[in-house]
Formats: structure tokens, sequence, C-alpha cells
């Protein structure tokens, strides 16, 4: 018995070279992605392929030493053939060396037969768990990464890397962005909300500290050789928000104003943060709620970027439009939105007074009338003052 093994292994050393270029060969023949590849690829792929004919003569010889001669099989191979080729290409690749070794040593002998297909299932288990390995280091090296991501936009301190940090995570997001922050208990399933948040129409950054979870969102990119993506009307990001509410715990979800692109979206996260700070100094809050709506807690709470928001959007449109609209809104804010009582101060007749409550909200895109819009207005109203006679008195010449 000894000397029929031995006769076996040397005469299988004498065919090493034969089976590794007749495997060469055949790989050319029968898979397309190993001829597409460069050649030191294929040169890497070789040496695969003939490491593992070399190691199955060694396993062969002794048994025991499956545990490291079957992962040794990818020793040869550089780190960056990993990232070429796929556990689906490996296992072809397997499955040709096999047939390739099995077709020339099964005429000769049954019990050789029966240790290339021993042999090969090992090597197989050791090609899933290397994937498996280096899956799970990138997939903690994607998590440290991203969590960089999400703290450089909420910090606001991002450099020239950001956008190549963003490319490194697989960003599918493009265009327009928003961060959505709320509070969540330490079970949070990212996955599910990266599926949700895809069906919606949305890549997503996420970002958990402490108990605040912290998405950022961009749409995803279309197929643009797909007619029909050309018409989907995208979701609005408060939308969007909406559908995610059910992965933050209770508590306010604020939603953080449209930016133009992701690397813009300090912005959004500044809003949206001092948002979640006053939410709930407003009772009638919705949930999700945008941080626009909450400019005027925002503001009270010494939030400059609110201060500018009131004054930019609403101030400064009204200032340049005339003096009739602004003196009518300072009127009727200050008369308790009363339209009698402000006709009677202006000498007008009410219908002459909603006409320009009207024009005002076509020219700001907040509805004076309302309770709440109003009172919006009114605190743009008087940042808008304070920062006017703040520029007056730093202009007026000393006495």
């Amino acid at each position: 018995m000894e000397q029929t093994k031995e006769r076996e292994l040397a005469w299988l050393r004498t065919i090493a070279g034969e089976l590794a270029t007749t495997t060469i060969t055949r790989l050319e023949d029968t898979l397309p992605w190993y001829s597409e590849m460069p050649p030191g690829r294929r040169s890497a792929i070789g040496l695969v392929a003939q490491s593992g004919i070399s190691s199955f003569i060694q396993w062969y010889e002794d048994p025991a030493t499956t545990p490291w001669i079957a992962s040794d099989v990818f020793s040869a191979a550089p780190r960056e053939l990993l990232r070429s080729i796929s556990l689906q290409e490996t296992l072809q690749l397997i499955r040709v060396v096999v047939t390739v070794v099995e077709d020339r040593v099964a005429p000769r002998s049954e019990p050789l037969r029966e240790a290339v297909l021993h042999y090969s299932r090992d090597v197989a288990f050791a090609a899933a768990d290397v994937y498996a390995r280096a899956a799970e280091a990138r997939g903690l090296w994607d998590a440290r990464l991203e969590a960089l991501v999400v703290d450089s936009i909420l910090t606001g301190e991002s450099d020239d890397e950001l956008p190549s940090r963003i490319a490194a995570l697989g960003w599918n997001g493009g265009g327009e962005a928003a961060v959505l922050v709320g509070t969540s208990d330490r079970a949070v399933d990212v996955d599910q909300i990266r599926r949700t948040a895809r069906h919606a129409g949305a890549d997503v950054l996420i970002g958990l500290q402490g108990n605040r979870l912290v998405l950022v969102l961009g749409r995803m990119q279309l197929d643009t050789k797909d007619p029909q993506a050309a018409t989907v009307e995208p979701l609005p990001f408060i939308d969007i928000a909406n559908r995610l509410g059910a992965h933050f715990a209770s508590g306010p979800l604020v939603l953080g104003p449209t930016v133009d692109n992701l690397v813009e979206a300090s912005r959004s996260a500044r809003a949206a943060l001092a948002g979640i700070a006053v939410a709930r100094s407003w009772r009638g809050a919705t949930r999700p709620v945008a941080a626009d709506d909450l400019l005027p807690e925002r503001a009270l709470a010494g939030d400059g970027l609110a201060r500018r928001s009131l004054i930019e959007q609403i101030y400064e449109p009204l200032t340049e439009q005339s003096a009739e609209l602004l003196e009518t809104i300072w009127c009727y804010v200050d008369n308790g939105r009363s339209l009698e009582a402000t006709a009677r101060e202006l000498f007008v007749h009410p219908n002459t007074v909603r006409y320009r409550l009207k024009k005002v909200g076509e020219v700001i895109g907040w509805n004076p009338t309302g309770a709440r819009e109003a009172l919006i207005v009114q605190a743009a109203l008087i940042v808008g003052s304070i920062a006017q006679n703040g520029r007056r008195a730093k202009g007026a010449p000393r006495k």
C-alpha cells in the first residue's frame, strides 16, 4: 500500500508542470473573464492554480496538513487579486483546476480521483473563508470611514479629502442632499435603514453618536439609459424622512434644509442639530419637522444660521420690494393679525390689506395669515430690524 502511494506521488510530481500548463489553457478556453484580464492578473491566477496543484500533492502525501495547505493555496495571490475576481469566479477557477487534475488522474487510480474531489472541497471552503475575512475587514473599514465622513459633515471641518472618502464608500447619491437627525436606541438596524432609503430613491450615510442618530441623505443616481427612470419624480426629502421615521426612537426628528451636494451637507447638518435642540419648544411640531420651520425657536436660542436665514429669506426680500409691503406686514403682526385694525391704522380698506398680505406670501414663500407662519415672519422682522439698526449704529460717525 505504501509503495503504491509512493509511486503515485512520484508520478504526480512528474506531471505537475503538465497539469499547470493544461490548466492555463483550459482557463483561456472556458472562462471569458480570465482572457479579458491584464497580463499581471492572469499571471497571478496562474500562480494560484499552480500552487493548488502543488499543495494537492503535499496534501495527498500527508492529509493532516489540510488546515494550512488549503489556505496556503491563496497566499501566492497578491492582495489586489481579491478585489479583481469575485468569489464566484474563484470557485470557477477551482472547478477548472479540479477538472483538469481529475481527468488526468482518474484513469490511473480511483482512490487518487476521490482524493482530488476531497481536497477540492477543502480548497473551496478555504476560498470562502478568505473572501469572508476580506469582506469582514472591508466592512469594519467602511464603518470607520463612514463614521469619519459623517463626523466631518456634522462639524463642518471637511477638507479636500472628503470627496475621495465619500467615493471610497461607494456613495450612490447624486446632486441634492439633506441631513436627518433624531434619537435612537443602541440596537440600530443599519441594513434595514439602507434598504428603506434605497426603496425611497435615496442613498444614506449613517452616524450614531451616543443616542443621537444622524442620517445624511442623497438622491440615488438613476440609470440614464432607462427611459422609465427618467420619468420618475424623486420624492421630496421630507417624504423620505417620514419613511425613515420608524427607525428612530420616540422624540423630535428634524430634517435640515436641502443643499446642492453632499460636500455642502454641513450646512444642512448645522440647521438640523440646532433644530433638534429646540424642537420640543414648539408643541405643534410635526414628526419629522423641517429645521426651517423652527427658525424662531432657533434664533431665540442663539443660532446665528437661523438669524441669517430669517433675514435672507424674509426680511431682505420684503425690504427690496416696497416700503408699503413692509409697513403692512409690520402693522398686521403688531395689531394681533387683525385685518380691520391694520386697515384702520393704514387708512385703507381691509381688502387692500388682504391683497398686500397675499403679495407678501408670494414674495417670501410663507403665508403671514397663518398663526405659525406669522410667528416666523414676525421673528424675521425683529431680527432683521435689529441687524439693520446695528449696522447703522456701527456706521454712525462719532461725536
